[in-house]
């Protein structure tokens, strides 16, 4: 099995989707490469320079492959320029991925009406299996309902 882990720049350690992917990879033998978008599809348009929106991306890349290391597990690092949705599509399909890892949004559910949730609109886009992880303390996995 070939993993696709997005790692995402606003929420840089997500030490717990990490750690899913890890463990699907050891129980299948598969591998990961971990991919992350600097956000930026017009540089003109962004309130700051590209530089800044590709340091986050590579923080968060960077993170994932240092807990999947951690965890036992060798992954490749790809920082990309763009729309995550688009981005991240193009590099499962590069990459020949059996199953994209991403997390849950972290955006305000305000936000994610406005400005739409990536976890989201890869599950209905992606042609690849997409597996949304929340973060453990979130408010549906506390009260039991999904």
């Amino acid at each position: 099995m070939h993993i696709v882990l997005a790692a995402n720049p606003e929420a840089p350690h997500q030490p717990w989707v990490a750690d899913t992917a890890a463990a699907l990879a050891k129980q299948t033998g598969g591998t990961i490469a971990v991919v992350a978008v600097d956000e930026v599809e017009l540089e003109r348009l962004a309130p700051l320079p590209r530089s800044v929106y590709v340091e986050r991306a590579s923080e968060a890349a960077s993170a994932a492959v240092t807990h999947l290391a951690d965890a036992g597990i060798e992954a490749t690092m790809t920082v990309l320029s763009g729309r995550p949705l688009e981005r991240i599509l193009e590099f499962a399909e590069r990459e020949a991925a059996d199953l994209i890892v991403v997390g849950s949004s972290t955006r305000p559910p305000v936000a994610q009406r406005l400005l739409g949730s990536v976890p989201l609109d890869l599950i209905t886009r992606s042609p690849r299996p997409v597996l949304v992880v929340t973060h453990p303390a979130h408010p549906a996995e506390r009260a039991g309902t999904k």
